[in-house]
């Protein structure tokens, strides 16, 4: 039952978390007739260097879904970015935990059979 609980909570919040944040509008365009994004990554600049070298180019696919914004997409970022060291530590904690209980079923194993000699 603890289980479940923690695993329905842990979805709440990412619930909570990310799906107000895709009902945000965008945001008007500036006078330059870009979107006005207060934080841009590397994909921007990306993007952009090749619309110099090939300018022709067509991507191959367009995503499902669109963040409203460059904040919404970097928060989304961030929290995959959590989940992937969350669960890297999860496995990290279980094998170091796992090995230890092995190496004390050993000594128990030897200390029975010890006993046994006797």
């Amino acid at each position: 039952m603890k289980r479940h609980q923690n695993l329905l909570l842990l979805v709440a919040v990412v619930l909570l978390t990310a799906l107000p944040l895709w009902q945000v509008q965008r945001p008007e365009a500036g006078a330059d007739g870009k979107p006005v994004e207060i934080f841009t990554g590397a994909d921007d600049k990306a993007m952009a260097l090749i619309g110099q070298i090939a300018p022709s180019y067509q991507p191959w696919f367009e995503p499902l879904m669109e963040p409203a914004s460059g904040e919404v997409a970097s928060l989304l970022f961030a929290l995959q970015a959590a989940l992937g060291a969350g669960f890297i530590g999860y496995y990290l904690g279980v094998s170091v935990t796992r090995e230890k209980m092995r190496r004390e079923a050993g000594k128990r194993q030897e200390a029975d059979a010890g006993d046994r000699a006797c």
